[in-house]
């Protein structure tokens, strides 16, 4: 329309039945729109809550260790930690320490490690482990470990499987000598004692 006096506008809006809203103050003529201003504020409101609802949510859940923790408080904690990641949240994991346990950071340092390694299969290290005073921490965040994280896990895995492996030969080797020396005896036996020797 134009450059126009604020009457004038003023009157075409009204012609329209709309409203004259300014848009752009600071400009030099201030810069007007003709609009159901009604209408607008309902359509940003409801912009704004649809990306609201679009927007994710991600919770930070915290789980706290002490370095002296049993194995099967360990083993629940970490099932919590799991869950926790399954559900999509993120996890601060704690190591607590007191009194002449600030003395031992790597006892903390070696449960987190442990922690980490248990849930690599649903999530992965955010935050390496740091100590803060009396605290030790580290976030985890959903999703699976990295490629090298992965490689190295499998490379555990590979050298554990090998160890047993080596282990149930050796112990299959061991049984099958014990059998062949209790062969050879019991023969040798039979030969000593048998009571009719062929002359």
């Amino acid at each position: 329309m134009g450059i126009q006096s604020l009457p004038d506008a003023l009157s075409a809006a009204q012609e329209m039945g709309l409203d004259l809203v300014e848009v752009a103050d600071k400009a030099d003529p201030p810069v007007c729109r003709i609009m159901d201003y009604g209408k607008f504020k309902y359509e940003q409101s409801q912009r704004a809550k649809e990306s609201r609802r679009k927007s994710t949510h991600v919770l930070v859940k915290e789980m706290k260790y002490r370095p002296k923790i049993g194995p099967g408080d360990f083993a629940t904690k970490t099932r919590k930690v799991e869950a926790f990641l399954g559900d999509g949240s993120k996890v601060k994991v704690t190591i607590m320490f007191r009194g002449r346990e600030m003395q031992h950071p790597q006892l903390g340092r070696r449960i987190l490690d442990n922690v980490a390694e248990a849930v690599s299969h649903v999530g992965r290290v955010e935050v390496f482990p740091k100590q803060e005073g009396r605290n030790m921490s580290m976030v985890l965040v959903p999703g699976q470990a990295t490629r090298r994280q992965r490689e190295a896990a499998a490379e555990r895995q590979e050298a554990l499987a090998s160890d047993i492996t080596t282990e149930e030969t050796v112990t299959e080797e061991t049984v099958a000598e014990e059998t062949v020396t209790e062969e050879t005896v019991t023969e040798d036996d039979e030969a000593v004692t048998d009571p009719n020797p062929a002359t």
